[in-house]
């Protein structure tokens, strides 16, 4: 049972207080909170243990998620409201910032009420969430000040709180009727300063768009499910199927929705190489940077973006590429936009750093962050065997999108 919640900003200013019990919890506990964040660096903990409270934090867009109780909960569940939370506001407001919070505090509140009674999770479910409270516009903001009226909660009750898939709008219908399937895979890998692969692993998310009359049932089933791990579905899938025949069945909810997210662990090759190299002497150090295609997808590699932050001990660098475009910002990060790879040259970047005096030679190498998109591709080779709709008198639209980019991609130097 979790006793309170807050929005803090990334200078550990309270946004937002709500407390969800007849238990009061004291706003001094996020004083304490922040002072053990900033103890702790770059360590990350979703779950502390305070003196007086357990508290459970997620972090969006610089904005901490932070709940208290003082009763043994499962943690997961803490963290996973917390999740939704963030996505609902996210969903609500179009993204998610510290302006953007603070403008629309009435649907906050008004949202946290519905999403939590007591302390325990109610409603979660965007769709229905849509049926309780109107989004935020123009013409309710308008309204609002107008007939002094702030409150965006309907009359009614949605009809799908009593139905048994809650998480679909009560009998939708459409003239055409179709239904959208987007696999998006982010990888995360580290190479050495050789070009050897340290770690190389997908992230992926099916994500579904559908606009489908009444109340279809879908099945989605794959050609080697076998190399997912990690899977997490939907409340909408059934697990049987899954279990027994890794097949996704489930009634969808009505738009937008994340079907299931998955790992794929152990690739053995990445689409894109990245080759620096330092030699340094008498306080100057020579720089050069190579990037190329080192496994073909069969789809152009766009949107590719090389980043590295210079050493503390660099008074000036003068670096430029034969491709692309090469900045350096005042906090000394440099970025080397390349965009699409070309096909006829190897982009390269090379240049000189000029060592602070006394200083002969470079002895703290940067690591480099790089970027890129791949569109109609997903590297994990996860491919869909086929997409089954029933308790439909039509044959609906069935599209079908692949799209991997880069997560967390380190190249050490």
């Amino acid at each position: 049972m979790l006793q309170c919640i807050f929005l803090l900003s990334d200078s550990g200013e309270i946004m937002l207080e709500k407390q969800l019990t007849g238990h009061r919890v004291d706003r001094s506990i996020c004083a304490w909170f922040w002072e053990q964040s900033v103890s702790q660096g770059d360590s990350f903990k979703p779950v502390i243990a305070s003196p007086t409270h357990y508290l459970f934090q997620v972090v969006r867009e610089g904005i901490t998620f932070l709940a208290c109780t003082q009763v043994e909960m499962p943690p997961l569940m803490g963290i996973e409201f917390l999740c939704r939370v963030a996505d609902v506001l996210t969903d609500y407001l179009g993204e998610l910032n510290e302006d953007l919070v603070k403008d629309n505090f009435v649907i906050v509140y008004e949202l946290l009420d519905e999403m939590i009674d007591n302390g325990f999770p109610l409603t979660t479910e965007p769709n229905i969430l849509r049926e309780i409270i109107a989004p935020p516009n123009l013409v309710s903001k308008v309204l609002s000040v107008v007939t002094g009226n702030s409150s965006n909660v309907s009359d009614t009750i949605p009809g799908a709180i009593a139905s048994h898939v809650p998480w679909r709008t009560t009998d939708p219908k459409y003239a055409k009727n179709e239904v959208n399937v987007d696999l998006v895979e982010e990888m995360d890998a580290i190479l050495n300063r050789d070009g050897h692969l340290v770690k190389c692993e997908i992230y992926g998310e099916i994500q579904v768009n559908s606009h489908l009359s009444g109340l279809p049932d879908l099945t989605l089933s794959f050609t080697n499910p076998s190399i997912l791990d990690d899977v997490r579905f939907h409340p909408c899938v059934r697990f049987r199927p899954w279990e027994s025949h890794q097949i996704l069945s489930f009634v969808p909810p009505d738009g937008q929705f994340k079907l299931m997210s998955y790992r794929v662990r152990k690739l053995k090759n990445t689409p894109v190489y990245v080759k620096p190299q330092f030699t340094s002497d008498a306080g100057t150090c020579r720089v050069s940077v190579l990037v190329g295609i080192r496994h073909d997808p069969g789809k152009p590699i766009d949107s590719i973006d090389v980043q590295f932050q210079l050493p503390s001990c660099i008074l000036s660098a003068d670096l430029t590429s034969n491709y692309g475009t090469v900045n350096i910002l005042s906090n000394k990060m440099c970025s080397w936009t390349i965009g699409k790879m070309p096909k006829d040259k190897t982009p390269s970047m090379s240049g000189t750093l000029t060592l602070e005096t006394g200083l002969q030679q470079l002895h703290i190498f940067p690591t480099f962050q790089v970027r890129f998109k791949i569109m109609g591709v997903v590297l994990s080779a996860l491919q869909v065997d086929k997409l089954d709709v029933k308790n439909l008198p039509n044959h609906p639209y069935k599209g079908f999108r692949a799209l991997t980019r880069a997560g967390k991609f380190e190249v050490r130097s």
